[in-house]
Order: C-alpha cells, then structure tokens, then sequence
C-alpha cells in the first residue's frame, strides 16, 4: 500500500505542484492519476521513488518512510516505466532489460536469462534481443521498456503516459497488454495519464486532479462516470456533452454499441439483456464489452 501524508511540492520557480496531497494508493490494484497538463500529477509518480523529492510531508510504503532510506535502493527496488520508452540507444534489448539487475549484482547469465523470460511475458519475439532500440518500433520499445520495468519483480510498478507517443493503434494493444500483465502479475501499479478514456479503461482507482494536484473527484470507473463530483468532473469525462451515452442498436449481424453521435463503439457479447435506451454509466454489459473494463 502507497500513502500520501499532507504532500507538498513547491519548485525553486515559486511553483506549487501540488498541495497538502492525502491519499492511499490500494495495493495489488492500478490507480490512475488523470488531469491535464501542469496538474502535479507526474510529480506525485516521481514522489513515490525519490526522483522528486517533496518539500513536506511524507510518502509511506507499506507504513514506511519513503524518505528514510537510500534513495537509489528505492529506484531499484520499483519499476518505472515512462514515456518514450527511455531505452539506453547503446544496449542490445535483452541488455536494457537486463539492466536493473546487473546493477544489483546479478550476473550477466542469470540476468539475460530472466530478460529473455520477460521479452516473453510482454509479446516480444526472442529474435528481437540482440537489436538495439532503433531498429524497433515504437510499440516494441515500449514493451522493452515495460519489460525493464518488471525485472527485478518490484511489488510496485510506475508508469508516466508510456503510450502518450506511439499511434492509436498501438496504444490501444498496449493497454490491452497492461491489463493482461496486472491479472498474471497482480502489482501495484500507479499510471499518469491525460487520458480520461485510458484511465478508465486501465484504472481500478481514478484520481481526477486539478491544479497543484486538488483531488476532485477519486473513486471506481463507475462511481465516477455514474456520479460525477461536479460540473468540472462532468466536462471532464464528456458527460455534459452527452459523450457517455450509450444505446443498443441492432443489427443483421447482432447488438452493437452506439454513442451519441450514432458512431458504433463495439458489440454486445454474451447474454446481454437487450435496450433500446440509454445506458446511464459504464453498463456491465455494454462498455465491459467494448473497453474491457474490469467489473
């Protein structure tokens, strides 16, 4: 479990990142923190392992000070994985992957050989090992550097907008990666996002943040989508633009998923019971089956 005690970030400039931050991250669970840019929200991420370092209050794992230890150990000791990949250009994959453990003290053996175990894990074909990151595509960088992220098997995993460069595409394999990994894995994994779609997609906990990261609303996909805090939280998520609502059309070849300006979302899979009304908030039946979203 990760908890934020009163945490304030204020930056040489003047600039108050955040503000008095409380909040308990649950373990074993994905929280999302989401909100637009300059909100604080990847300065709580960095928070977590030392790369920022808070002007007062205090970050606890597992009822412990982050702050009373060695900062590098800390690093080592909990997967980050960031936008861009942030792959070393003059290492092989299997040696960035590799790294976090040859930097503990594993030998180069046992290290390339949980590497190789790893390129598996994410969807990375073996033959991929000895290129160097130029010579991969923006989706695989990104999954060497998730598998980077996951070497030293850390109880706790950081990831700040990994897909925010790579095409739609591709981000939308990702994240269906990401959800795959967290039910083998069962980490506890905090995701910066902009994106109100993939945080609710990703997210068993959403931290909607303002400026100098104000919590405005925090709770479930659905608590949130269902009930939002305030017309803020409403605009946010599309809701006051009728965005979210959802209806069920049926077709020659089944039930589809309609949005508001009639474009088809996806199927209905299973025994869906069948409306022709809106669905008010994310519909078990209806967006479980177009985003994945976990019940």
């Amino acid at each position: 479990m990760i908890e934020f005690r009163n945490v304030t970030k204020q930056f040489p400039d003047g600039t108050t990142a955040v503000k008095d931050f409380s909040l308990v991250l649950p373990s074993r669970q994905t929280t999302v923190f989401v909100g637009s840019s300059g909100c604080g929200k990847t300065t709580l991420l960095r928070m977590i392992n030392r790369m920022v370092e808070p002007t007062s209050g205090d970050v606890e794992i597992d009822g412990e000070s982050v702050l009373g230890g060695d900062p590098v150990a800390l690093r080592r000791s909990i997967g980050y994985v960031m936008q861009n990949s942030g792959l070393m250009p003059h290492f092989t994959v299997i040696d960035n992957v590799a790294t976090v453990l040859r930097l503990t003290g594993v030998k180069k053996g046992p290290a390339h050989e949980r590497a190789r175990e790893l390129l598996a894990t994410v969807g990375l074909d073996q033959s991929l090992a000895e290129r160097y990151p130029s010579q991969l595509s923006g989706g695989q960088q990104q999954r060497v550097g998730v598998a980077r992220g996951l070497a030293a098997d850390p109880n706790i995993l950081l990831m700040d907008e990994p897909f925010g460069a790579v095409d739609p595409i591709v981000r939308a394999d990702l994240q269906q990666e990401t959800l795959r990994l967290q039910r083998e894995l069962d980490k506890t994994v905090v995701f910066v996002t902009h994106d109100i779609d993939e945080a609710f997609l990703l997210g068993d906990q959403v931290v909607i943040l303002d400026k100098g990261a104000r919590i405005v609303q925090v709770g479930s996909p659905s608590e949130i989508i269902e009930n939002p805090a305030d017309d803020f939280v409403a605009s946010f998520i599309g809701a006051d633009r009728g965005r979210r609502a959802l209806h069920l059309k049926e077709t020659p070849h089944g039930t589809v998923v309609v949005d508001s300006e009639g474009r088809t979302q996806g199927a209905i899979v299973g025994d869906a019971e069948k409306s022709d009304g809106p669905l008010a908030g994310p519909d078990a039946a209806a967006l479980g089956a177009v985003r994945g979203e976990r019940a």
